[in-house]
């Protein structure tokens, strides 16, 4: 009887390890720049092994939209055939979660942030929609400088970022290059530190 249940076990313990590392891509319009966008990030996240890592396992590409973690992490085409860049957009969109699942943690740091910085930029393209999310944006940059260059190596991560110190967030990704050593103190402070990067 025993030996007949171990290879069943087995098998219904790797299908709830797949189910638990699969990360579900859909496309918002179905175009061909969606679905191309859609298998190129489906590449990635198997290269790099990001589905076991990914906070929130449900992914749609919409090329009228630009990206965004929440309700839905979305991603926009713009970065198709830019490895480097889909891969730093979906880190820097799952961070979302992460923060969100420690929000906490999260809104203490973004106290000390405001000690640190008590005037930021609000809006395009120095800063986020908003103060607090630009507070905000200075811990997801910095784990997104992190997590890249753990999964890119140092030379791509440090050229990404600075690419996007150019595009959008450019104060918030400035100062995370500028200021790492203070943003970090703050982060291990209220221990934000994803524990694949540790």
């Amino acid at each position: 009887m025993i030996r007949r249940l171990i290879p069943m076990l087995v098998l219904a313990a790797s299908t709830l390890a797949f189910a638990a590392e699969s990360v579900v891509i859909d496309t918002a319009h179905q175009s061909e720049k969606e679905k191309a966008t859609r298998d190129e990030l489906q590449r990635v996240i198997s290269k790099y092994h990001l589905a076991a890592w990914s906070f929130t396992h449900r992914v749609l590409i919409d090329e009228n939209s630009i990206p965004h973690s929440h309700p839905v992490l979305t991603i926009h085409i713009r970065h198709l055939g830019q490895e480097d860049a889909l891969l730093s957009t979906y880190v820097h969109e799952q961070l979302h979660w992460f923060f969100v699942a420690h929000s906490a943690d999260t809104d203490a740091a973004i106290a000390d942030l405001k000690n640190l910085y008590p005037e930021v930029p609000v809006g395009y393209p120095e800063g986020a929609n908003d103060t607090n999310s630009t507070y905000l944006h200075l811990l997801v940059c910095y784990e997104e400088g992190q997590f890249d260059s753990k999964l890119m190596g140092s030379d791509r991560a440090k050229a990404m970022m600075e690419f996007w110190s150019k595009d959008h967030y450019r104060w918030v990704y400035r100062t995370v290059h500028n200021d790492a050593d203070k943003i970090e103190n703050v982060i291990q402070a209220h221990k934000l530190v994803p524990p694949e990067v540790r």
